[in-house]
């Protein structure tokens, strides 16, 4: 790629300038070293030894060009000097310098002895200077304009990432940062400097020193600390009002990619207090290469994310089902684009339709069924109950025996930890799903199972982008309950579950994520309010709006007749299958399905009657 022709000739011009100043360089260190030898008394100066300079300096001049361009001199970018450009600056010089006295000694011109010493001595400082001149005027000129209208900076962390950060802050022309302190727990490190940032102390320190330095960006720079140590420290920044920058983590130190372009603002994910799940998913997709897969949901938010990891695993085909055109749109264009190569269907169908799902399973074949299509928002299903049963338990039905009828070899169902003692409809309805599972592994060769997990961050429906716009908008932020608590993970960590529990899945399985400690809701609105640089009560406000129908103040992850049994992967748990009378359980899901079509407002009875543990007409207010 040619550059502009108007930066062809700024680079021109600076080359120009460069050999012109050498080339005085070279006069002037000449004359310089044989006047300093006779003290600067020219008239002392033996008229041979200057005649002797005066005639070999065209020569000199020669030689000192081609060796600089030889070792590339006029082709650094002198803005970005450093050590290296340092050593070539100075081997250069030392070179010119050897070949004048060779120069002289076989031409036979006589200077005195210590002429070379001195003349080398000038001729490096005088290079030097010239091409470090323009970093340190830009440096200079840098830290006048960070004082009028730059940020000031903390970094958290005091290891080899914050070197590299400090280093590309310094030498930016378009960052208008000054770091002013690091702090690092280490007592080894308070006092001692990196690049000229002293180390003022540690983490109990930083709301002090961010108010003395008027700090106005944290960067947490600790790639290989653990969730637990991130939130912690989060918590302590988010006091100050400042905003909070961190790195992603470890691999971008062992890539050597730490930078600015790495950097993402801190967001509610580090607050979780956990590291996420770490799962070998190549081992685990092992068993999808050369499968054809189905994803029913594949447009949602776990659904979407499933089709990018299976499509990344060489599938024989990825059939993509959903109801909604506009995300199975968007997700079909994605694939496209990043696998070109990918076997890809995209197809408009409802789960509850019988014939379309049947037709799908017979069509394509598939070897494996990830379940995700279903109505999950808790309040919408409440006012809607039916549509909840027809949707998630008979759109489960439907879909799992086609599979079981057409040879699919494992069916996972996406589930959720509110199908434990359901207090809402949605919980319910994924409760009987679970049931539906476990009846069919025992009626079919396919390997049915469930995956169970809690609130998924960033997804349809959370909480997180509701707080987002509301803090937008200026507030108020609004939370049920003072007191409700919620499990958290990432979608790239549900999916992971999901992957995981299709890698162990023997069949009849309902597979649980150890999700760590709950979340504390207000804490979350806390936190993001002061992570969008206000103070909460007074810049935004928190009101309490008061539990929503259905609405637990916490969510359970097994029911206490289901038992735990370990996995090989200590995050992930598999809970024990509960006993159903299976004809009793078939009977009252036909008079649930009769009910939910004919619309009648019977349907929580027969779903208590199916689920005992589900109880309606209240919520949970347990810890009031």
């Amino acid at each position: 790629m040619s550059l502009p022709k108007e930066t062809k000739h700024i680079l021109l011009y600076r080359r120009l300038f460069l050999i012109t100043y050498d080339i005085i360089a070279v006069i002037i260190s000449g004359l310089l070293a044989l006047a300093l030898r006779y003290d600067l008394n020219w008239q002392l100066i033996t008229p041979e030894f200057l005649d002797s300079v005066l005639r070999y300096i065209p020569v000199n001049i020669v030689t000192m060009l081609l060796l600089f361009y030889v070792l590339r001199l006029y082709h650094s970018l002198w803005e970005y000097a450093s050590v290296t450009e340092m050593q070539n600056s100075v081997a250069a010089s030392f070179l010119v310098a050897l070949f004048q006295f060779i120069g002289m000694r076989i031409l036979g011109y006589r200077t005195p002895r210590s002429y070379p010493f001195l003349f080398a001595m000038f001729f490096i400082m005088l290079t030097v200077a010239s091409r470090f001149s323009y970093r340190f005027l830009r440096t200079a000129k840098k830290k006048i304009l960070n004082k009028r209208i730059g940020q000031n900076v903390m970094i958290v962390g005091a290891g080899e990432a914050a070197n590299m950060l400090i280093k590309e802050i310094v030498s930016s022309n378009y960052l208008h940062m000054t770091v002013k302190c690091l702090v690092d727990d280490s007592p080894d490190k308070k006092g001692r400097f990196i690049q000229g940032v002293r180390v003022m102390g540690n983490r109990d320190d930083i709301v002090e020193l961010a108010r003395r330095y008027d700090i106005d960006v944290i960067i947490i720079s600790m790639p290989s600390a653990s969730k637990l140590v991130i939130r912690d420290i989060v918590n302590i920044c988010s006091e100050t009002g400042c905003r909070l920058q961190t790195l992603p983590g470890m691999y971008q130190l062992v890539n050597e990619e730490v930078s600015l372009n790495n950097l993402r603002d801190v967001d509610v994910e580090d607050l979780l207090g956990r590291d996420p799940i770490r799962v070998d998913v190549d081992s685990i997709l092992r068993y999808v290469k050369d499968q054809t897969v189905l994803v029913t949901g594949g447009g949602g938010s776990i659904g979407s994310e499933l089709c990018r990891q299976i499509a990344g695993h060489k599938p024989k085909k990825l059939v993509i089902v959903d109801i909604y055109e506009n995300n199975a749109y968007e997700i079909q264009q994605e694939l496209k684009h990043n696998y070109p190569n990918l076997d890809l269907v995209v197809l408009i169908a409802s789960v509850r339709n019988t014939n379309r799902m049947n037709d799908i399973f017979q069509t394509y074949k598939p070897d494996i069924v990830y379940h995700a299509a279903a109505h999950k928002h808790v309040p919408l299903m409440e006012v809607s109950p039916n549509e909840a049963i027809k949707n998630n338990v008979f759109g489960t039905l439907k879909t799992a025996r086609a599979a079981g009828e057409n040879g699919v070899k494992r069916f996972v169902m996406i589930s959720t930890d509110k199908a434990v003692n359901p207090t809402n409809i949605m919980g319910a309805s994924k409760r009987i799903c679970e049931m539906i599972i476990q009846t069919f592994n025992n009626r079919y060769d396919t390997e049915f199972v469930a995956v169970r997990f809690g609130n998924v961050l960033g997804s349809n429906g959370s909480v997180i982008p509701l707080f987002k716009k509301q803090i937008e908008q200026g507030g108020p932020v609004t939370v049920t309950h003072p007191d409700i608590i919620r499990y958290f993970m990432t979608i790239p960590e549900a999916v992971s579950l999901v992957l995981q529990a299709g890698a162990y899945a023997k069949g009849g399985e309902i597979f649980v994520l150890d999700m760590g400690e709950p979340v504390k809701i207000y804490d979350l609105a806390v936190n993001l309010i002061r992570l969008s640089g206000y103070t909460p009560n007074e810049d935004i406000m928190i009101t309490f709006t008061g539990l929503r129908p259905g609405e637990k103040l916490y969510e359970e992850m097994l029911m206490d007749e289901e038992g735990l049994q370990d996995t090989d992967n200590h995050m992930i748990h598999i809970g024990k299958p509960i006993e159903i009378n299976e004809e009793q359980f078939e009977e009252d899901l036909y008079k649930l399905g009769e009910a939910a079509n004919g619309e009648e407002a019977v349907v929580r009875e027969l779903v208590q009657r199916i689920v005992p543990t589900y109880q309606y007409g209240q919520t949970d207010v347990i810890g009031d």
